[in-house]
């Protein structure tokens, strides 16, 4: 459709309220919606969920738009989704709490990491905290890899003025980062060098967008599993590069 013929249409669907009209609106610019969703996707929030915010702020903003201020549907659209996305990440992450256990254990390893380097001067292994802590191997990777959540609300210096800014603001809307930095040939060739599991996670996580929970199910793995490759797979990646 051209964009005389949308103005037309959101022109007569502010006229009678037609469902048909809005529905046909929505699936018309519903590729916005994915496109934001999937920009958010493998943040902790199944891309699911984000589609599922994504059209219902799609939904509501046909039904609000009025095509006589002047505005494109694209540019009062755009903010608006990605606006209700950011506040349900912030609303998600006042909700998300660490398990009893894991938190516990894991004050036991920042304490007993703290005193292991103090003496040592190197951070102490896996096998070593847990003989410190008294705790199973598998308790202590969960411990290491699980952090608190940290709020959104969380005031941050913004990069645009020397004022502070709440960090859902000021947090990054994915793009294409790291497919541009993909293109360079030195990591392209680091890339190869990966085993075949590390390559599939490298392009299910970072390029695709998955979450670890979705690639553990593509692989037949456990999500702690893509969890440990993935940090693996990056401090491979930076060694090499850096």
């Amino acid at each position: 459709m051209t964009e005389e013929q949308i103005e037309e249409l959101f022109r007569e669907y502010r006229k009678t309220g037609s469902t048909e009209l809005r529905n046909k609106l929505v699936e018309h610019y519903f590729y916005i919606a994915e496109i934001l969703a999937k920009k958010f996707s493998g943040r902790g929030v199944e891309y699911d969920d984000l589609l599922q915010i994504a059209s219902e702020s799609l939904i509501s903003g046909v039904e609000k738009f009025d095509p006589s201020l002047g505005n494109r549907f694209t540019t009062y659209i755009t903010p608006t989704i990605t606006g209700n996305i950011k506040n349900y990440f912030r609303d998600y992450s006042r909700s998300v709490r660490l398990p009893r256990r894991v938190y516990a254990a894991a004050a036991k390893v920042r304490e007993a990491t703290d005193e292991y380097y103090g003496k040592n001067g190197s951070k102490p292994t896996v096998k070593q905290l847990a003989k410190m802590c008294g705790l199973d191997e598998e308790l202590i990777i969960e411990a290491l890899e699980c952090r608190a959540p940290v709020s959104l609300d969380t005031k941050v210096p913004s990069q645009d003025s020397e004022d502070e800014a709440p960090l859902y603001e000021v947090i990054s809307d994915g793009g294409n980062s790291f497919e541009e930095f993909e293109n360079s040939e030195s990591l392209k060739t680091e890339i190869n060098k990966l085993d075949p599991t590390e390559q599939k996670v490298v392009t299910l996580r970072f390029l695709q967008g998955k979450s670890q929970a979705e690639v553990g199910k593509i692989l037949g793995v456990s999500q702690m599993f893509v969890s440990r490759a993935e940090r693996k797979i990056v401090e491979k990646l930076k060694d090499a590069l850096l």
